[in-house]
């Protein structure tokens, strides 16, 4: 076997497997969850106790293979002025990218906005799913997105 043959082979094999690799981190195991299905709920201040924020137009994914895969996009009537009042800040927050066909839900101009203030990020749920917490980033004109973050102590593992 000449040499050509055994390069041939192997670029074939490492492009199968990249495509298989992209395939099974951004497609395989997400589904689109339907909104009936999804109730974004939101932590008040000082008490742990939480309630259903309203969220029309929402649009979420998720996946059962793990916890942090949750995504979702909606906007909300509730002010910013109220949900600071009312509702726990969390500072913390650090969105984790969708995948790229989820358009809605832009993580690098959510992080963006969080740093720069234009967003605010609550605590949706504690512990929501073993080691994660749900964050939920308001911005001002009503955009809102959520995701599953891990906790501060898996986060330190």
């Amino acid at each position: 076997m000449s040499g050509r043959w055994i390069v041939i082979m192997l670029l074939g094999f490492t492009a199968v497997f990249g495509a298989a690799l992209w395939y099974f981190q951004t497609q395989a195991y997400y589904t689109e969850v339907a909104a009936s299905e999804v109730e974004i709920r939101i932590t008040r201040v000082g008490g742990g106790e939480t309630h259903p924020l309203a969220a029309d137009g929402l649009r979420a994914i998720d996946a059962e293979t793990s916890p942090l895969k949750f995504r979702a996009c909606f906007t909300t009537p509730a002010s910013l002025a109220m949900l600071t009042e009312t509702y726990e800040i969390y500072d913390a927050a650090s969105p984790l990218t969708a995948p790229g066909w989820f358009e809605c839900f832009d993580a690098a101009a959510i992080g963006r906005a969080l740093e720069t203030g234009e967003a605010i990020a609550f605590m949706g749920e504690r512990d929501v799913a073993e080691g994660a917490h749900r964050i939920i980033a308001v911005f001002d004109d009503g955009r809102a997105y959520a995701w599953h973050q891990l906790t501060e102590e898996y986060a330190e593992q």
